[in-house]
């Protein structure tokens, strides 16, 4: 379940009349949460967009309705209040997001992105050592129950890859307790994502990690009518790639070869920083919020 920090009420209200403005130029469009956080990541956070959306609804600027997706979860579609026929168009949409669903659950989108970055790495020379991993070089993580998906080695030096090929971001807790295990077993962090936070990727780097923001989720080529959909009705960054960019692994490279200079030596500092962000985005349990299908916040 998706954790989410407590913003500045003016960031809020940007983001609210952004999302009220956003209904008012698409009046007779339906839209579901985790679309329009995507759409608007580049302004804000996920969690700053999902919670004015909730004030919109609260307030009602915006109608909504739940809905059962096959896998069992729900979402809840959104739309002007002023749409009074949106059946048609919820149906549309709620029928994308179900086949997006059934492609996620059953794990081809995860094996997808770990097949691609799996290819990536060994263009360019990496060996790898380990899958679903948690040890390396005779030291193992046992804090959690968390592992790594890929171990790579090259020159001498182990890198601990995690690949989340998803729309939303990955679970905070599961990225503080994965970099945790990388620095405790001495493999270099890297997190292969569609988007990750500006202050966890800053967070990352100063820990000496490397975000690899792939900007598009990965679907296989048996998706790709379905991903063309999502892409042209529903606006989503997805796409079928036969691999992944060179530019994308030129990045990565340049990364190794001129490590950036705001890197903390000092391994206390690293671990107060990473406490200090538990607990600026974790929220205590009673305060999670409810989720949407298999990857977070509904409204």
């Amino acid at each position: 379940m998706q954790m989410f920090e407590k913003v500045r009420d003016s960031e809020e209200e940007r983001a609210r009349a952004r999302l009220l403005a956003h209904f008012e130029d698409n009046p007779k469009s339906v839209f579901y949460s985790r679309q329009l956080e995507v759409i608007f990541e580049r302004e804000y956070f996920h969690w700053v967009t999902h919670r004015a959306l909730r004030r919109l609804v609260d307030e009602g600027r915006i109608h909504t309705e739940w809905r059962q997706l096959s896998t069992g979860s729900a979402i809840k579609l959104l739309w002007h209040r002023n749409y009074r026929f949106y059946k048609r168009s919820a149906d549309e949409v709620f029928k994308l997001v179900d086949g997006y669903t059934t492609a996620a659950t059953d794990g081809a989108l995860g094996l997808q992105g770990e097949h691609l970055v799996l290819a990536a790495f060994a263009r360019q020379k990496f060996l790898l050592v380990a899958e679903e991993a948690k040890s390396y070089n005779g030291r193992t993580w046992d804090m959690t129950g968390h592992d790594l998906d890929l171990i790579f080695e090259r020159d001498g030096v182990g890198y601990g890859v995690e690949v989340k090929n998803t729309l939303g971001y990955l679970d905070v807790k599961e990225f503080l307790a994965k970099l945790r295990l990388c620095l405790h077993i001495g493999v270099r962090p890297v997190f292969a994502v569609r988007a990750l936070p500006k202050t966890w990727a800053s967070a990352l780097i100063r820990a000496g990690g490397y975000a690899m923001i792939m900007r598009y989720q990965f679907y296989p080529w048996n998706h790709k009518d379905l991903a063309d959909r999502l892409r042209s009705m529903l606006g989503l960054p997805v796409d079928t790639p036969r691999r992944i960019e060179q530019g994308t692994m030129q990045r990565f490279e340049n990364w190794i070869a001129e490590p950036p200079s705001i890197v903390e030596a000092d391994e206390g500092k690293v671990r107060a920083l990473l406490d200090k962000m538990e607990k600026r985005y974790v929220l205590p349990a009673a305060e999670e919020e409810p989720s949407e299908g298999p990857e977070g916040p509904s409204v």
